[in-house]
C-alpha cells in the first residue's frame, strides 16, 4: 500500500497524494539538473524549464493554433453580430454555424491551458522547495507551532528580518534543514509546510548532503533564493526593487501576448479588454520582480522566451507589428480577416461551341465582363450594309 501511496518509494518519505502527484516528478527532476549540471542552480532552472516545455510542445502548438484560426475568423463573427445585432439567439445560431462549417472548435485552445495549470503550480513550488529559503511573517515566528517545530528538527536557520520603508520588521526568512524527521504534526500547518526537509521528497540517488547552493558566480554571485540584488534598482522611499530580471522577463511577455493577440477593432467589446491585458500583465512581472525570489524570475525568463520561438515557428511574427507605428521589412504584415476554406474544383474545360469565351472577350452585360463584344465576322456585316 505504501508504494501505492508513493511513501517509501526509493526513499520518497513524506508524500500527500493528490498533490504531490504532480509536485514530486518536477521537484526531483530539478534537483537532477542541479547534481548533474556541475551543481550551478541557475543552469539548473533553463535546463529544467526547457525540458518541460519541451514536452508540453503539443499542447501548447494546438493552443497556438486554435488561437489563429479564431483571429482569422473573427471579420465573419462580426458581419453575424452587425447582422443580427440584438438578437443573441439568432447570433449564437449563426456563430455555432461558421465554427461547424469550417471546423473550428471554440473551445480547443481553452484545454491545453486546463490542462497545465496544475503543472505550472507545481513548478512554482518546485523552485520554492529547492531554494530552502522560508519566510514568515513576525507572528507566525513568535507562534507556539514555530517554538515547537524548532525543537522537533533542529538544523533551521535564521536568515535575515525582511523590514519595510519605516525599518520595521515585517518577516523574517529562515533556511530549512536537508535531512531531519518527515512526520512531524507541524508541517500539516500551512505556514510551516516548506520546513519539511529536503530530502523526504526525492528519490535516494539525488538525496543532497549539503543545502543547495543558489549563488551563481556567472551573474554576478546573484542569490536566486532572493530577490534581484545585484540587478536591481532599489526605489528610495518605499524600499521597492526594480529587477532588470524582470523587465527583461515583462520585455518578452509583451511580445509573446502580442503575437497572438487580436488586432485592435472599436466594434469588439472585447478589444478594449485584450489591448488592456497586453500591458497590464507585463506590468505585474515587473511588480512580482521585487517581491518573488530571482530564481522565479530567471525561471519566467527562459519559459516565456521558450514560448516566443514556438509562436515565431507556428505564426512568425503574428500580430507583433507595427509597433507603435513601426513596421520593419523583416516582418511582413499579418494577414487580416482570411479564413481558409477547402480550395475550390475548377470546372472541367468546355471545348467546341460550348467552351465559355475567355473574359476578356465576354460581353459588356455579363456580369464581370469588362470590354467589348467581340466583332462579327465582316461578311455578315456586309450583308445588312444598305446600298
Amino acid at each position: 500500500m505504501n508504494l501505492v501511496l508513493g511513501a517509501g518509494f526509493l526513499g520518497i518519505e513524506h508524500f500527500t497524494p493528490p498533490w504531490d502527484v504532480f509536485f514530486l516528478p518536477l521537484f526531483n527532476l530539478l534537483i537532477a539538473s542541479y547534481r548533474i549540471i556541475f551543481s550551478d542552480f541557475a543552469l539548473a532552472i533553463i535546463v529544467f524549464t526547457i525540458v518541460i516545455r519541451t514536452l508540453l510542445a503539443p499542447l501548447f502548438v494546438r493552443q497556438i493554433q486554435s488561437q489563429k484560426e479564431m483571429q482569422r475568423m473573427a471579420p465573419l463573427i462580426r458581419e453575424v453580430n452587425r447582422k443580427h445585432k440584438g438578437n443573441r439567439t439568432k447570433i449564437a445560431e449563426e456563430t455555432q454555424a461558421l465554427y461547424r462549417e469550417h471546423g473550428v472548435n471554440p473551445a480547443a485552445g481553452c484545454l491545453p491551458v486546463v490542462l497545465q495549470l496544475p503543472l505550472l503550480f507545481a513548478l512554482y513550488q518546485a523552485l520554492i522547495r529547492a531554494s530552502n529559503v522560508v519566510t514568515l511573517s513576525v507572528k507566525d515566528a513568535a507562534s507556539d507551532t514555530f517554538t515547537q517545530l524548532q525543537a522537533a528538527l533542529p538544523g533551521i536557520v535564521k536568515l535575515h528580518d525582511v523590514k519595510d520603508a519605516a525599518g520595521a520588521v515585517t518577516q523574517i526568512q529562515f533556511a530549512a534543514p536537508v535531512a531531519g524527521s518527515c512526520n512531524l504534526p507541524q508541517f500539516e500547518v500551512a505556514n510551516f509546510t516548506h520546513f519539511l526537509p529536503l530530502n523526504c521528497q526525492l528519490v535516494d540517488p539525488l538525496q543532497l548532503t549539503e543545502k543547495i547552493n543558489t549563488h551563481v558566480s556567472w551573474l554576478m554571485n546573484l542569490d536566486l533564493a532572493q530577490v534581484d540584488n545585484k540587478f536591481g534598482f532599489l526605489i528610495p522611499g518605499i524600499g521597492f526593487t526594480i529587477s532588470a530580471l524582470a523587465v527583461v522577463a515583462a520585455l518578452l511577455q509583451f511580445v509573446q501576448v502580442r503575437m497572438t493577440s487580436p488586432k485592435p477593432n472599436p466594434d469588439d467589446p472585447t478589444s478594449s479588454t485584450t489591448t488592456t491585458m497586453t500591458y497590464l500583465f507585463p506590468l505585474l512581472t515587473i511588480w512580482w520582480g521585487g517581491l518573488f525570489p530571482s530564481g522565479l524570475i530567471l525561471y519566467w525568463i527562459v519559459y516565456t522566451a521558450y514560448l516566443v520561438a514556438q509562436q515565431y515557428r507556428i505564426m512568425a511574427w503574428g500580430n507583433l507589428f507595427p509597433l507603435f507605428g513601426w513596421q520593419p521589412g523583416f516582418a511582413p504584415a499579418p494577414e487580416t480577416g482570411l479564413v481558409s476554406r477547402p480550395a475550390r474544383r475548377d470546372p472541367p474545360e468546355q471545348t467546341g461551341r460550348d467552351a465559355a469565351p475567355p473574359p476578356n472577350q465576354r460581353a459588356s452585360g455579363t456580369p464581370g465582363g469588362t470590354s467589348r463584344p467581340a466583332s462579327r465576322p465582316t461578311k455578315k456585316r456586309r450583308r445588312g450594309r444598305k446600298r
